[in-house]
């Protein structure tokens, strides 16, 4: 989830959390409907990060703490449950979050993809091929 330091996601992917959802700050929830309507707006934009939308930073971290996660599964990461304490951590040490995005990005370019039998490479990612 570190990477969404920096990025956008489309309406259809938040809106739901923007209309529905309980915990959301609630001025951070009617600015965002302002480029995500109800209806339609489905390929319009928002950036990931509120604060600093193209710079990799802990303000990621900083926006899940004040209820301003965009994505849903990116707020569960702090919703009262075992991954607050991470959370925390990564907003008040931006050096560790650094480290340990660093850290899983070269474990995760280490993982070999499954082929033949044992797996495929799809050509789009939500669908098997």
């Amino acid at each position: 989830s570190g990477a969404h330091t920096i990025g956008f996601a489309r309406c259809t992917s938040f809106r739901n959390r923007i209309y529905n959802d309980a915990n959301i700050d609630p001025a951070f929830a009617n600015s965002t409907r302002q480029s995500c309507p109800q209806s339609g707006g489905d390929n319009n934009l928002s950036p990931l990060d509120v604060q600093t939308p193209r710079a990799f930073d802990n303000a990621y971290y900083q926006n899940l703490v004040a209820q301003r996660g965009l994505l849903h599964s990116d707020q569960e990461l702090f919703n009262n449950g075992s991954a607050d304490s991470i959370v925390q951590s990564y907003v008040s040490n931006s050096a560790l979050f650094r480290s340990d995005f660093v850290a899983a990005m070269v474990r995760m370019g280490n993982i070999s993809p499954l082929t033949g039998t044992n797996g495929e490479i799809r050509r789009v990612c939500s669908r098997v091929n």
